[in-house]
């Protein structure tokens, strides 16, 4: 009786609403605008989210399947391991941003105009690149399921302390799935309207806002890095 009534579907309504918040956390955000700022569509970096979203919840319910059949949690030990993993991540995708603007030979250059100097960016790039699209999505499915594997001990233990039932159990981590893809979708899109906007006419304000992307990632990933390895103690 206790499965069917308002507590369940409380429950699946308390995930879905929590996956969209979870689309909001600061690694995700990190993580999605160093992919969105490359490109030039909300289309696109709509699509990036949901690709995100969806390896988000693969792997979510990969996980709960395994935690609710055999009613195990996940040790702290791999749970920090895992977060510590997406410090390696973000790192990586804070540094391939400036890898890709090196490959696409865009670098400063000072010009003097009279006695005044400025700085530009600049790049060499005559022609549009779209042989590596598809790599783009799958690596946003490949992001978005790691995140989901960092992030499962808290959901999961959600679910277990507070459903009976197996079904109701898998049922809420999709609807937690479903929340965090449409939660995801709508901020790649957000994030993705400033650097449409100013690559219309500002090339090198959407430069900087590039490098920005990259520098903060790198530096977000850091900090999670030592704070896992060092005071969490994963490394010690």
């Amino acid at each position: 009786m206790y499965e069917i009534g308002i507590l369940p579907f409380s429950l699946l309504g308390f995930g879905f609403l929590l996956g969209i918040k979870h689309a909001f956390d600061a690694d995700h955000v990190v993580a999605i605008s160093t992919m969105v700022s490359r490109h030039k569509s909300i289309k696109r970096s709509s699509l990036l989210g949901m690709f995100w979203g969806v390896g988000h919840t693969i792997s979510l319910l990969v996980v709960g399947l395994v935690i609710l059949l055999l009613k195990i949690s996940i040790p702290e030990k791999v749970a920090l391991s895992l977060e510590f993993i997406v410090g390696i991540m973000l790192v990586l995708l804070g540094i391939n941003v400036f890898m890709t603007m090196n490959k696409n030979k865009i670098h400063f250059h000072k010009h003097r105009h009279g006695k005044e100097e400025h700085i530009h960016f600049h790049s060499h790039k005559l022609a549009k690149n779209h042989a590596h699209e598809h790599t783009t999505l799958y690596k946003s499915l490949l992001i978005g399921a790691i995140h989901g594997l960092a992030g499962s001990a808290a959901i999961t233990l959600l679910v277990l302390t507070t459903v009976k039932s197996f079904w109701i159990g898998m049922i809420y981590m999709l609807t937690f799935g479903i929340g965090s893809i449409l939660g995801m979708m709508l901020i790649s899109s957000i994030i993705s309207l400033p650097f449409i906007i100013i690559s219309i006419k500002f090339k090198r304000i959407r430069n900087i806002m590039n490098i920005s992307a990259g520098l903060i990632s790198t530096a977000i990933g850091l900090i999670i890095l030592y704070d896992i390895g060092f005071v969490e103690g994963l490394l010690k």
